[in-house]
């Protein structure tokens, strides 16, 4: 098995959802604040995660007790998105590492391009008491993750 996947810039997106621009995702100027991009970025990965059937809060009951902080978020502004605008936002998958994973976003609004993201996730076990570990990602939710 592969240590890593790979995801060049012209992939297909693993996941496609929409959101409409909510009234308080706007500033005084009526465009979408900057700071509304990485709720929605979050909120896409959990659909996605949920979509292939890898739990987000795993259960005490799962065998898998992983979760997945995040350890770098980025988003670069390509273009305004107003109130009750419908925004297309793209999940791809840039990397799985032995114990990370890369996602891009890219959002638009109709052929417009709005944002550009990026979130790196670890792999973690969730211990009692809420102590996380690092650890390598599951073989099972790797192959869901590499759509296999």
């Amino acid at each position: 098995m592969s240590d890593s996947i790979e995801g060049g810039g012209d992939s297909s997106p693993r996941f496609q959802t929409q959101r409409r621009v909510e009234f308080r995702d706007t500033d005084a100027a009526g465009i979408v604040h900057f700071s509304a991009f990485f709720p929605m970025m979050e909120s896409v990965e959990h659909e996605f995660l949920r979509s292939i059937g890898v739990a987000v809060m795993p259960s005490h009951d799962d065998d898998h007790r992983v979760t997945w902080p995040r350890i770098s978020v980025a988003c670069d502004f390509h273009g305004p998105a107003r109130f009750e605008d419908v925004l297309e936002l793209d999940l791809h998958i840039d990397r799985i590492g032995d114990s990370s994973v890369i996602y891009r976003f890219e959002i638009q609004c109709q052929t417009r391009r709005i944002a550009t993201g990026k979130i790196v996730v670890v792999c973690c076990r969730l211990a009692e008491g809420g102590r996380l570990t690092k650890t390598s990602i599951p073989d099972p939710i790797r192959s869901r993750l590499q759509g296999l």
